[in-house]
């Protein structure tokens, strides 16, 4: 386990994934992370790679051939490098090795870097292209953040604010997870979203080219909150277990495969690409 921290967070992350199991404010006391009840669900904050979201029959298809790939890819279940660290950061890598060509045909050097900026924590992702080709892949974060903050609270008495003026629709997804290309409006109120307990009971909320580039949980009881900000995401999930006591804000270069449309990962939609030698980066920023 690493930890960072200043004057205001102590955060700790794991090797497994590179991922947050704690983002503790040092003035309110409080635990913002989900602590990844197992029988709940098992994680904190995972970080996705190579994929976002799921694929077709598990299959993840590069130039004709079939490659197995769970959702979310293989990241999450990776153990990655510490190979930077600082009183107030850290820097993970995942490097290509036999196992990952055999899953996903490309070189490659996945980075995480955690930088504390005063009251907020910069997750920035890193791709290192060591293919002597264009290499394809998506990315993204997946925090889970406790709602409500404080004992003695209700999960109802908090929102989601959007710090834009945005017409949302909602892209549905399958029972499978696949994009159904149908969609649903979602009015917001004064750029807010209220947090019920069955909301996300038919899977994640799925945004796509939003306005907005924050969105935070607040409370109409306090003003603590937490933000979430995405400058160069294009994609936004908001997902939680039904009835469980937390909220995911999910940043994302990348989607799951529209239902009858397996396509080659250089067709998927919001794919990324990389030249060889050439370098991807995008941050998001968790501010308490």
């Amino acid at each position: 386990m690493t930890t960072i921290e200043n004057d205001f967070l102590k955060v700790n992350i794991r090797n497994q994934g590179g991922e947050l199991t704690s983002i503790y404010n040092k003035a309110t006391g409080v635990e913002h992370l989900w602590q990844a009840d197992p029988s709940i669900w098992p994680w904190h904050a995972p970080n996705l790679f190579p994929v976002v979201g799921g694929l077709i029959n598990n299959e993840l298809l590069v130039n004709g051939k079939a490659y197995k790939m769970e959702r979310h890819g293989f990241n999450r279940q990776s153990e990655l490098l510490l190979i930077e660290s600082s009183e107030t950061s850290a820097r993970f890598s995942l490097p290509y090795s036999d196992h990952t060509l055999e899953v996903y045909p490309y070189k490659f050097d996945f980075q995480i870097c955690y930088d504390l900026i005063e009251n907020a924590l910069r997750v920035t992702y890193k791709v290192i292209n060591h293919e002597r080709d264009t290499i394809y892949f998506s990315v993204g974060g997946h925090p889970a953040f406790n709602v409500p903050f404080n004992k003695g609270e209700s999960y109802e008495d908090y929102y989601l604010e959007f710090d834009a003026d945005d017409k949302l629709e909602k892209h549905l997804l399958s029972g499978k997870g696949y994009y159904t290309e149908q969609t649903e409006p979602v009015t917001l109120d004064k750029h807010r979203i209220p947090l019920t307990r069955d909301m996300f009971k038919q899977d994640a909320w799925v945004f796509k080219h939003l306005n907005s580039r924050e969105v935070s949980i607040k409370s109409t009881k306090h003003d603590q909150s937490v933000s979430v900000e995405f400058p160069h995401f294009n994609y936004l999930g908001i997902w939680a277990k039904p009835g469980a006591d937390f909220v995911c804000i999910e940043p994302w270069l990348g989607c799951a495969d529209t239902e009858g449309k397996h396509v080659d990962i250089s067709k998927k939609e919001a794919i990324q690409h990389l030249k060889y030698g050439h370098v991807f980066e995008a941050s998001y920023f968790i501010s308490i």
